[in-house]
């Protein structure tokens, strides 16, 4: 009897411990059926959360982009602060605490390896709309920089041929991601001469305020939110302009430029395009070579605009929903060295409108 007891329990416990084992195999497989639900197949990440070295985009290319690594923070809660801690080229890490109103702009120039970001709520403001005064941060023959959780709110867009909210000139190696850009007086974010290897990821763009008529620059409604490449002449931009943006939202207020390209292999993937008030969305310009992928157009005029003179645009696998205008591509754009983690088209909408911007606590790296 003692035996019979004794097989018995064994039994009972080898069909329980199979039927837990094969339940939390089955809850496990229908978890990562969720997931893979959201996620395209057949991609590598290239980006994981608490992963700093894990670079998503064109900015892992050329030997990555680290920024300022784990340095020692300088926290800055004043424009004095932050003025001293951007033109050091000793302090390598930055922490934005608290709203900063800019009264001239910023200059970052000829650094390489820093990281500049914002704890939660973090938001550097200009209230300036003259020509000179006008814009919060220009960047220029800069390497190896993040941009992390930032807001920058300009006073609106008023044509005075004045500055952006943030400007790249002649940098490489930059990932900018979680920023929120917003009403910038010439446009939110270009990016220019001879800058390469970029990353723009989970960033939104829009414009909360009216824009200003009467500028010198004779448009009434300058909301214009991005520019690749400053001009058709500035051909030492070819081979350049190299740059991902990736989960980023083109919200309500943006005119055009989502982005406006010259001359760069531009990748645009897993985008949310919704700003009812658009002329156009993506511009293809002189020698552009773009490609449009798995992107979410919704209630905008003219998704892709294809101007005299672009290498090729190729557009696959975006939702269109409620458009008017072209949304077509024509020739056969280049493919990206790098794997790219990418939502499901269907994914894409929720996931942007939830999480672009600057919606982390601080610096968390790996946005995907």
């Amino acid at each position: 009897m003692k035996f019979k007891s004794t097989l018995s329990i064994f039994l009972t416990a080898v069909v329980f411990c199979f039927t837990a084992c094969n339940s939390e195999e089955i809850a496990s497989s229908n978890e990562a059926a969720t997931i893979e639900g959201n996620i395209e197949t057949g991609s590598i990440s290239t980006s994981k959360i608490g992963n700093c070295s894990e670079v998503p985009g064109w900015a892992s290319q050329n030997g990555n982009t680290t920024g300022g690594g784990s340095a020692a923070e300088k926290v800055v809660t004043t424009y004095a602060e932050l003025k001293s801690a951007i033109e050091s080229s000793s302090v390598k890490v930055i922490k934005v605490s608290g709203t900063i109103t800019v009264t001239t702009r910023l200059s970052l120039q000829d650094q390489t390896g820093k990281t500049i970001y914002g704890a939660s709520g973090a938001k550097l403001v200009s209230n300036n709309q003259t020509k000179d005064g006008s814009g919060i941060i220009n960047i220029k023959r800069c390497k190896n920089l993040i941009i992390r959780n930032l807001i920058f709110e300009g006073p609106g867009a008023y044509d005075t041929d004045g500055w952006d909210n943030a400007i790249l000139d002649d940098c490489q190696n930059v990932w900018v991601d979680h920023c929120e850009f917003r009403d910038g007086v010439d446009g939110n974010f270009d990016i220019k001469n001879k800058s390469d290897y970029i990353s723009v990821t989970y960033s939104k763009f829009h414009y909360l305020k009216a824009p200003k008529a009467g500028g010198s620059g004779g448009s009434d409604d300058h909301r214009y939110s991005n520019l690749i490449g400053s001009s058709d002449g500035a051909t030492a931009d070819r081979g350049k302009l190299r740059i991902t943006f990736a989960r980023c939202w083109w919200a309500p207020g943006c005119k055009e430029r989502m982005p406006r390209v010259r001359f760069g292999k531009v990748h645009l993937v897993n985008n949310f395009f919704n700003s009812t008030v658009s002329n156009k969305c993506i511009a293809a310009g002189v020698e552009a070579d773009i490609r449009i992928e798995s992107n979410v157009f919704e209630g905008v005029k003219t998704p892709i605009d294809l101007m005299s003179g672009y290498t090729a645009v190729t557009e696959t696998d975006n939702v269109f929903t409620n458009t008017t205008g072209n949304k077509a591509g024509n020739k056969t754009a280049f493919t990206p060295p790098y794997t790219i983690v990418k939502l499901n088209k269907t994914a894409v909408k929720a996931d942007i409108s939830s999480n672009a911007g600057a919606t982390l606590g601080g610096n968390i790296c790996g946005s995907f």
